[in-house]
């Protein structure tokens, strides 16, 4: 019986037969429609996934007509950091443009919280300004949220992580109240000033990496947002499948935060004034890349059925069903690119 070439969720390389693939396949996304309570691929889709999945080639490619639009995020520290190339982020940007030909990209700082960029915001805004007089696509302005910086040390707020082993649920609660409250205004604050700089957009990134409150503080600061600046872009990146309920009652717009999906965290989103939604679905290391794949793609099926606004998956290091290694396989990348545009239907990566 022949053998393919593939991945397991970590990136070890294994072989397997094309009847393993499928009998993963089909576990995958019967285990993502069981979770988020959607439906599971058709029986077409996973011949097609099969298909890409087993292509001799070693990387692969969408086929005409099925391209989709590419964003980022921590945009500017993928080459100086990332890839320890010592540039500055203008020459990152105008290389991302000129020389990889990206659709759009993100300037970003090292340090990617929100409230960490207060201290230096005028410098941030002179950058933004800066690069929109040099370079043609858009460019957005991203960080994450983070509500974790607002509690102490660091910040005013007592842990509530630290609280809830405690079982001091009610002080953990009002913790995070008080904690989106300091988050929703610093964002605001951050985010007006680089629109006003010239910004195509801002890109909350993460958002959710701190429980349902980081994610009402997204919302709210959204929402903020789109009531002052009628055109200027909005995008999450959501850092889970599902919204933690670190809090647990929660609600925006009526409805409870804590354990939604993709397709309900995008109509949430939409309802805030987002305008793209990077859906997540987190990579189990220890099973096979086609099992990822297909429950990332089940999910984004169901999101992208229920959107209104562009999604774009988030692909690579741990999601997308992109294996979880620092530097994902590009024989891996390039079949769940593949997989996302024409199963998932996704408006871009």
């Amino acid at each position: 019986m022949s053998e393919f070439f593939t991945r397991l969720g970590d990136g070890s390389a294994v072989m397997m037969s094309k009847d393993d693939i499928r009998y993963d396949i089909e576990d995958g996304t019967a285990d993502a429609a069981s979770r988020g309570e959607i439906p599971e691929l058709s029986k077409d889709e996973i011949d097609h996934l099969v298909d890409i999945m087993t292509m001799p080639e070693k990387n692969v490619s969408v086929e005409r007509g099925q391209e989709g639009i590419m964003t980022f995020d921590a945009g500017t520290l993928k080459l100086p950091v990332r890839a320890g190339v010592p540039i500055d982020r203008m020459a990152t940007l105008m290389i991302h443009e000129r020389v990889l030909c990206s659709d759009t990209m993100e300037l970003c700082t090292t340090d990617y919280s929100y409230k960490s960029i207060k201290n230096f915001i005028a410098e941030e805004a002179m950058t933004m300004e800066l690069a929109q007089n040099n370079c043609m696509m858009p460019i957005f302005y991203g960080a994450m949220p983070n509500l974790g910086q607002y509690t102490k040390p660091d910040g005013p707020i007592d842990n509530w992580s630290e609280l809830l082993p405690s079982g001091k649920i009610p002080e953990a609660r009002a913790a995070q109240e008080e904690a989106v409250e300091h988050a929703t205004r610093d964002m605001i604050f951050i985010a007006s000033q680089m629109a006003d700089a010239g910004a195509c957009g801002i890109q909350f990134d993460t958002v959710g990496a701190s429980g349902d409150a980081d994610v009402l503080a997204a919302l709210l600061a959204a929402k903020a947002l789109r009531e002052k600046y009628p055109n200027l872009g909005i995008e999450f990146g959501m850092a889970g499948e599902f919204n933690l309920g670190m809090h647990g009652l929660l609600e925006y717009s009526g409805e409870r935060i804590a354990g939604l999906y993709p397709h309900k965290q995008v109509k949430m989103a939409e309802k805030a004034g987002v305008s793209i939604f990077g859906c997540v679905i987190n990579t189990n290391s220890s099973m096979s890349f086609a099992w990822n794949m297909a429950r990332a793609l089940t999910f984004t099926k169901a999101c992208t059925e229920a959107a209104d606004i562009p999604v774009v998956v988030d692909a690579g290091m741990g999601v997308g069903g992109v294996p979880l290694t620092n530097t994902s396989p590009t024989d891996a990348t390039s079949r769940a690119s593949k997989a996302i545009m024409e199963i998932g239907k996704a408006d871009g990566l």
